[in-house]
């Protein structure tokens, strides 16, 4: 008896080898082979939006776990302006051999959907990863009595419509904008909106009084929210997610839409080497699903949706989102 389990034992020691290595293998010819002469010179990621907001405090995240992966240094430029369009040109601007990548969002296809810009971001650039999805939420100061919570503020702007203003990042068409159209559509109120292209000047404001409410991803302002300076009074979701059990969902005050998320990724140009998009695509999964990153990613709240998108992945998601929208610009007389 006790030799059968010995030979048992070494049997499945066996298997469980013969296995490790089949997955080995697997994974080696998988896994796509290193260009090469590349990379030989560091590479840039361009962020659109200033310093300090979603953007960019995901990329320098990002960039800590990529650079060890590519061999090279990893710059990260930020290029606000526009709503996200300043920095396109430089982007476009840049030779497509792989060594230019921009960091950007949901945005990327409200700007083609709305015909700001012209270059498909599913076809002329394309997501290497997208590395978040996240959700919305309504901020306010604690100490705002008018507005202790969104019963409270349904109320107030109902009674002094447009006198409560909002600052968020927005285009005409841009998800910050239809979400908030669709809210006052939906419930009969109206507020100012306020754009504001750099992240800290958006907070800034919110906590400094000079506007009354903050349109943003939870992630984005965890630092605000943990030291009481702001409190979400609206979660844009159907259901409380368990993170913000006291901020009511769109069910929860009696609305049916659709939420609309936020999604961050880094793209690249058309015309890239397709060896070399492979393997940057590659470094992009393998820089997502390290530990540094993916505490990061949980120290942001997005653990609580599934993120991660490859190539293929992220083109649909873009593609999806440019339809998305285009129904509804067209609903809104935004495009015919």
């Amino acid at each position: 008896m006790l030799k059968i389990t010995r030979v048992y034992r070494l049997s499945l020691m066996a298997v469980a080898a013969m296995l490790a290595l089949f997955f080995v293998m697997q994974g080696t010819m998988h896994a796509a082979e290193k260009p090469k002469d590349f990379p030989t010179r560091p590479i840039m990621i361009i962020v659109p939006y200033g310093a300090g907001g979603g953007s960019d405090q995901l990329t320098r995240a990002f960039a800590i776990s990529f650079e060890k992966i590519v061999g090279v240094p990893v710059t990260v430029v930020n290029k606000p302006g526009g709503g996200g369009v300043a920095g396109l040109s430089d982007f476009f601007a840049a030779p497509p051999d792989g060594y230019t990548l921009i960091e950007h969002i949901d945005d990327a296809a409200t700007l083609y959907a709305a015909g700001r810009i012209k270059e498909n971001p599913s076809k002329d650039w394309f997501p290497l990863a997208i590395c978040q999805i996240t959700f919305n939420q309504l901020y306010v100061r604690p100490d705002d009595k008018r507005f202790a919570a969104w019963d409270d503020f349904l109320k107030y702007a109902k009674k002094h419509p447009g006198k409560v203003s909002i600052a968020n990042v927005a285009h005409k068409g841009s998800m910050e904008r239809i979400v908030m159209n669709q809210l006052m559509e939906a419930l009969g109120f109206k507020v100012t909106q306020i754009s504001f292209d750099k992240p800290t000047e958006r907070y800034g404001a919110l906590v400094g009084g000079h506007v009354d409410v903050l349109f943003e991803q939870p992630g984005d302002v965890r630092r605000y929210i943990e030291a009481n300076k702001m409190k979400p009074i609206l979660t844009m979701l159907n259901e409380r997610p368990s993170a913000f059990p006291d901020a009511p969902s769109y069910k929860d005050i009696g609305v049916d839409l659709k939420p609309l998320y936020r999604f961050r990724g880094f793209f690249i140009r058309k015309g890239v080497p397709e060896n070399r998009v492979k393997w940057l695509e590659e470094a992009c999964r393998k820089a997502f699903n390290s530990e540094s990153f993916q505490k990061f990613n949980r120290s942001k709240y997005m653990h609580l949706i599934d993120s991660y998108r490859d190539v293929e992945g992220g083109k649909k998601l873009v593609r999806d989102t440019v339809e998305t929208y285009k129904a509804m610009y067209k609903k809104l007389g935004i495009i015919k």
